[in-house]
């Protein structure tokens, strides 16, 4: 049951993290840790007409949120939060109900689909997710508030 969990594929994707490191003026930023383990993730962005134009994540993280932030960083430079948040409700549901995995531009999240089975793992999986949403949606507030001053 676990070697289907850390599967070589999984790993590869753990060691290879796209995005790594941290942006020198970002438009949003989030930290998110899981209590549980003390996994941590820190997310830099830039946005530009509604859509993630430059990202930077540092992850310390399980093998389990190192594969999710690295799904993550090769395919968020141009989504849209709507669909950063699309693809965290979905993950959410299959981790935590078994349902599908994400479709669209993060459907490589359907790996880590074993993960459903050890709840202790959800949130270190989920956590590059729930801070790029954030800090997409904080860059989005900050260019909104610049543009009407």
């Amino acid at each position: 049951m676990i070697d289907d969990l850390y599967s070589a594929k999984l790993l590869k994707l753990a060691a290879n993290i796209p995005h790594i490191g941290r942006l020198a003026d970002p438009q949003g930023v989030s930290e998110k840790v899981a209590l549980l383990c003390g996994s941590k993730v820190v997310v830099h962005v830039d946005v530009k007409d509604n859509v993630v134009t430059d990202f930077a994540q540092d992850v310390q993280a399980c093998a389990l949120g190192q594969a999710s932030a690295a799904v993550l960083g090769a395919h968020v430079l141009g989504a849209s939060l709507a669909e950063i948040e699309l693809a965290r409700d979905q993950f959410r549901a299959m981790l935590k109900d078994g349902a599908p995995a994400p479709t669209g531009r993060f459907s490589d999240l359907s790996m880590l689909a074993p993960v459903k089975d050890y709840p202790a793992r959800h949130a270190s999986t989920l956590l590059a997710f729930e801070a790029t949403a954030e800090a997409v949606r904080r860059a989005m507030e900050r260019t909104s508030r610049a543009g009407a001053a």
